[in-house]
């Protein structure tokens, strides 16, 4: 690993910006119809749980990145296997941002632009800060988190004065009962907050130790507010159906702005935002493949790497997915449970478990011996 630390206010920026990502923008929690917003209050919660599993396994070996103690808990040869399932995770998760983030402008803004020319130019501006190193990464999401909340206090500021927000949208409440909030539960919490097992590999280069607890669940709660309360929006301007047809809902919500011929088109703070979020939240899926790379090849360093495993990232999210229908239907329904379960859940869990067992018979031990 690098010889950096990075503090905890960039810590906090880089996991806001993070469970942001494509989240802010499409139609999260709209399974659960009108009470998306409280589907996501509880996904919430259960990143919360799943925060606390990291943490803790953190705790017990806080030098080490995910790889690192992957093979301290479950030896050496499991422990690295685990560790390549994880950093071929990381990359296919960057991979699908890509994707997200080609098609968002493809949609938008850039509609004769090949996706191909979108997809490189993205990848080589990540792969440069990376390779300036995860500092330069964290200051620069100090500065961008500012301008996103920003973007955020004008558009919101803007669709109010316009007087397209709808309260009655959001009425009656539970009206399809509670059924659907609990079968949209699972996937609210595995995107975004259980993808927060990439942090696994970062939080070794916080200089504060002791404050990852509050770091992480602070980001973890703020970013589900704000979550529940912009799907809660996109209801109340556009009407569930509008919501639930549109492929980014934030986008038509926006677009509805239209005060006195005049100001219009604010379609920008949008993809602005968008690309804001998603180059954080794709340079950190790709600094944690990176990372874990380094620590289960032996790597020197980790500059080296970073533009050969660019080019992979590229081939990847150009075939990952023959269109973006199919490239949402993939996230949502195939790979879902098979993935994010065993890596988000079971395998933490265990390894916690094992490690928590080991460290206490080490000092039953080391009491016997005094």
């Amino acid at each position: 690993m690098e010889k950096a630390k990075i503090s905890v206010i960039q810590l906090f920026s880089l996991l806001f910006l993070f469970e942001m990502g494509s989240a802010l923008v499409v139609s999260y929690g709209i399974n659960a119809k009108k009470d998306a917003w409280l589907a996501i209050l509880l996904a919430m919660c259960g990143g919360i749980i799943l925060s606390f599993i990291y943490y803790f396994l953190f705790r017990q070996y806080p030098n080490l990145p995910l790889t690192g103690y992957a093979r301290k808990i479950l030896g050496k040869y499991v422990g690295w296997i685990v560790g390549l399932l994880y950093v071929v995770f990381f990359l296919y998760g960057a991979s699908r941002n890509v994707r997200d983030f080609g098609d968002l402008l493809l949609s938008s803004t850039m509609s004769e632009t090949p996706l191909l020319a979108l997809n490189i130019l993205f990848v080589l501006a990540i792969c440069y800060v990376l390779y300036l190193g995860i500092e330069v990464l964290g200051r620069t999401a100090e500065v961008f988190i500012v301008i996103l909340i920003l973007f955020g206090i004008v558009g919101n500021f803007f669709v109010y004065l316009s007087g397209n927000v709808d309260l009655n949208n959001l009425k009656p409440f539970l009206e399809n009962g509670w059924k659907p909030i609990l079968m949209t539960v699972p996937i609210t919490t595995f995107f975004p907050f259980g993808e927060i097992v990439a942090f696994t590999m970062l939080l070794p280069y916080l200089n504060r130790h002791e404050l990852v607890k509050k770091v992480w669940l602070s980001s973890v709660i703020s970013s589900g507010l704000i979550l529940s309360y912009t799907t809660s929006l996109d209801i109340a301007v556009l009407g569930v159906e509008a919501t639930e047809r549109a492929t980014f809902p934030l986008l038509s919500t926006i677009g509805k702005v239209n005060l006195f011929e005049f100001i219009q088109r604010l379609d920008a703070l949008v993809v602005f935002s968008f690309l804001i979020t998603m180059f954080f939240k794709t340079s950190i899926f790709l600094y944690s493949t990176v990372i874990g790379i380094v620590d289960l090849f032996k790597l020197k360093n980790h500059q080296q790497i970073i533009f050969p495993i660019g080019l992979i990232l590229i081939f990847l999210s150009m075939t990952n997915a023959s269109d973006f229908s199919e490239h949402v239907e993939e996230g949502l329904e195939i790979i879902m449970y098979p993935l994010y379960i065993p890596l988000f859940v079971i395998i933490p869990l265990f390894m916690l478990l094992v490690a928590m067992i080991r460290n206490g018979f080490k000092k039953k031990n080391r009491n016997n011996e005094t």
